[in-house]
């Protein structure tokens, strides 16, 4: 289904009435600056969705933008680059004319092919304007070993050879990609995957402007934006790319995985399909937890762990509470720390480990999975009077929980407690409200549960799907 919008009424569909009407004919680059200035100046996002580069990616690439470069985004993987340069389109025009019919999105009044310009000296000024929406302006290909340069650039097309045109007609040629993205915005994802004869037909592209087709006396113009990624472990040691294309880009621009927890967690929230409700101590705990991982000297650095890492685990810790609401009839499907484990296994095949590590992936995983509930434990409770909750347990009782055990079973369980509103205040910020809500509170105890065993307070005993939390 084409969601593209529907073109004005009031925009011009001739050439004389485009003429008449004012319009200036500007660059992508032009168009892009433009935008971002008027953004810039009245405290717009220019990149709506992008989290955590604000201090750091994010000028660097309006410099880049501003000076009208072609631009090489570095990164590991899952650390947005694709995102970012999608988020570019909303720096276009919202509508564009071009010449109805032209392959190449050719502009009424500068035409740049053979048939653009006999088009228009036939017709004049009753030559058809019709309008892009920028949703269409923007183009993007995965380099892959099989790209061809035809499929870039483009190819004798033995259609019209047949239809009788000799082969040195320039309107045999069938274009490429980058060519009918001409006056939009072309994405090169993972640029030195292409083979280095390839990269070479991007040369005129980036510097001259311009096109060749095999043997043809072709130049076209381009007015292009345009922009790679690449992943610095194959830029910078395998050295794929080539000199000259290197060269050729105007900008090179390191990003990152996020840099603060709260990004890490804003990004959770951001991108997250959550079948459930998810506490906001459980999600720092994911955010701490990919964190670990990425520091982790088991781990490839190399390969990087997306920001999908995290975002995977809150998906498969919302649906592991949805399950057990559906299987003990609970109102409402709320995470807890009992969920988290159940992520583990789901992850593991998200993560580039170390080769001396080989068969110990889950029990690194699993540590480190702890480490990051310590955190949050000290993090969020660590001044907090939890006396009333261990004191439960100083004459050798128990509590049993699990992946099984609803909410307000673990409640009664438990027993009342004094201060419990405090401690979902503390996890959950002052707008929870953990006295209306079974599950909000029994996550925020187990939380507290986990946390005092971890930090050797409380004792834990894990016997088949079960947990049961006592004092020695």
């Amino acid at each position: 289904m084409d969601d593209t919008p529907a073109i004005p009424d009031h925009l011009p569909r001739t050439v004389g009435a485009l003429a008449a009407s004012g319009y200036r004919h500007r660059t992508v680059k032009q168009e892009v600056r433009d935008t971002l200035l008027l953004r810039l100046a009245s405290g717009d996002d220019p990149f709506p969705g992008i989290v955590g580069f604000d201090a750091t990616v994010r000028p660097e690439l309006e410099r880049a933008l501003l000076a009208g470069h072609d631009i090489v985004l570095l990164g590991e993987r899952g650390q947005g680059k694709t995102r970012l340069i999608r988020s570019l389109v909303g720096l276009l025009d919202e509508w564009s004319p071009v010449l109805a019919g032209s392959e190449v999105n050719e502009d009424p009044l500068r035409p740049i092919t053979p048939w653009g310009r006999r088009t228009v000296a036939e017709h004049g000024a009753a030559a058809e304007v019709s309008w892009r929406h920028r949703s269409q302006r923007y183009g993007e290909k995965l380099a892959t070993p099989d790209t061809s340069v035809g499929d870039l650039v483009g190819d004798v097309d033995p259609m019209k050879v047949a239809e009788g045109r000799t082969l040195g007609d320039p309107e045999t040629v069938h274009y490429g990609l980058v060519p009918r993205t001409n006056r939009g915005i072309f994405a090169v994802n993972e640029l030195p995957d292409l083979a280095e004869r390839i990269q070479v037909a991007l040369l005129n592209v980036l510097e001259e402007r311009d096109i060749q087709v095999r043997g043809y006396q072709l130049r076209l113009p381009l007015d292009l934006l345009l922009v790679a990624s690449a992943n610095p472990e194959d830029y910078t040691n395998r050295g794929r790319i080539i000199t000259p294309l290197k060269d050729r880009f105007g900008a090179e621009i390191r990003t990152h995985y996020p840099l603060r927890v709260d990004d890490e967690v804003a990004l959770i929230v951001q991108e997250a399909d959550l079948v459930a409700v998810v506490p906001d101590h459980l999600l720092d705990v994911l955010a701490r937890f990919t964190r670990l991982v990425r520091e982790s000297p088991a781990v490839d650095h190399r390969s990087g762990v997306s920001a999908r890492f995290p975002v995977a685990g809150a998906e498969t810790v919302a649906a592991a509470a949805l399950r057990r609401s559906a299987i003990s009839g609970e109102q409402q499907a709320v995470a807890r720390v009992g969920d988290l484990p159940a992520a583990v296994p789901t992850l593991r095949g998200k993560v580039e480990f170390e080769v001396s590590e080989e068969g110990r992936e889950l029990e690194v995983l699993q540590h480190l999975l702890r480490r990051a509930i310590a955190e949050t434990f000290r993090t969020r409770l660590g001044g907090a009077d939890l006396s009333a909750i261990s004191a439960r347990f100083e004459d050798g009782g128990t509590v049993e929980t699990g992946d099984d055990v609803p909410a307000a079973e673990l409640l009664r369980r438990f027993g009342p407690v004094d201060g419990l509103g405090r401690v979902v205040t503390l996890l959950e910020g002052e707008g929870a409200d953990g006295a209306e809500s079974a599950g909000i509170a029994a996550a925020a105890l187990e939380m507290a549960l986990e946390g005092l065993y971890l930090t050797r307070r409380i004792s834990k005993d894990e016997i088949g799907g079960r947990t049961v939390y006592g004092g020695g």
